[in-house]
């Protein structure tokens, strides 16, 4: 049984005390929050041992992970005491809120050799994870060029200042949404290497941006095009896409649905010349908590069989994710 802390109780965190709170190899042995409210109702009517501190809370129950689902301000500060402390640590993105603070991390949590990982969950959506199997095998030849795109109806008129209009809380579309298809692109083709040149666009927001567009370049030279708008209400909710073109044929995938193009015969087992559709369905294997999508479930699956030391502590590590943040201070850079 791993014993386990969640630092924070909003949104996320909510979600995550629900999949945890479910799981049979996980003790839920302490929340901790800065909202008295919150903190009432989780230990009266979840029975849950609640803190508003989380030196105290670790210094109490002692647990063996802790789950950081705090602003990302606050991310370097707290990861860095928990490393200090020794537990193993699954964090929500983005990382950091620079990549030098992000690096210092990755170098104190290869010392401490503690489980870590950064809650990027398009790496456990099945249609995502059939576009890495079938890139890493070469199936479709030498890859030449990518689009990466993300959309949703975050911020669709001038509204009241929240943390999202803050950059220096992990607010704009750049950091909060946009890191997720950075994230993805980094784990299925290469990570960014460098950025051509950006557009960053204000659409409704005063302070940060509603839109990114960018083109970069990969380590493997593979280039492409960043495009997420966080002010689309075309979109019910965040909908994330790859279209990924190489000398064989093409995919085309989003969380929903994949389509690969082959040119020739001779394709991998499952798929034919020309169009061949699969479905998430058919791709995701099934969790024992469902909520929101099974990949919510299948991170922190994936995090506690880690800690347990029965899977290797190998996707969205911390490095991986500092990798998405130097990509996001390059595209930074690179706005004229």
């Amino acid at each position: 049984m791993v014993k386990v802390g969640i630092i924070g109780a909003g949104k996320m965190g909510i979600s995550h005390l629900s999949i945890l709170g479910a799981h049979p190899n996980v003790e839920v042995v302490g929340v901790c929050d800065t909202s008295k409210m919150v903190n009432d109702f989780l230990s009266r009517y979840g029975k849950f041992t609640c803190f508003t501190d989380y030196k105290k809370m670790l210094a109490d129950v002692k647990p063996d992970a802790v789950v950081v689902a705090v602003p990302t301000k606050f991310h370097y500060s707290m990861i860095k005491d928990l490393l200090e402390s020794g537990v193993h640590i699954f964090a929500e993105k983005p990382f950091c809120l620079t990549a030098t603070q992000g690096e210092e991390l990755v170098k104190l949590a290869a010392q401490k050799k503690v489980v870590n990982q950064i809650g990027y969950h398009n790496k456990f959506i099945g249609t995502f994870g059939e576009v890495k199997r079938l890139i890493k095998e070469g199936a479709l030849g030498q890859v030449y060029h990518f689009v990466a795109e993300s959309y949703g109806p975050v911020v669709i008129r001038p509204k009241q200042d929240t943390w999202r209009s803050d950059p220096k809380e992990g607010g704009g579309c750049l950091l909060d949404y946009a890191s997720h298809v950075i994230d993805l692109i980094n784990d299925i083709l290469a990570p960014v290497k460098s950025v051509k040149g950006s557009l960053l666009k204000s659409i409704y927001s005063t302070t940060v941006e509603d839109a990114v567009y960018s083109l970069v370049e990969l380590q493997n030279n593979v280039s492409g095009v960043l495009s997420v708008n966080w002010s689309d209400e075309t979109h019910r909710k965040m909908t994330t896409s790859v279209t990924i073109e190489g000398t064989k044929g093409k995919i085309i995938s989003d969380a929903n649905e994949l389509k690969v193009y082959f040119k020739d015969a001779g394709t991998p087992a499952g798929y034919n010349k020309g169009w061949t559709v699969k479905y998430i369905t058919d791709l995701t294997p099934q969790v024992d908590f469902y909520l929101r999508g099974e990949e919510y479930s299948a991170q922190l699956d994936y995090f506690v069989d880690a800690v347990a030391g029965k899977v290797p502590n190998t996707i969205n590590t911390f490095q991986s994710a500092w990798y998405t943040d130097k990509a996001i201070e390059l595209i930074k850079q690179s706005v004229n």
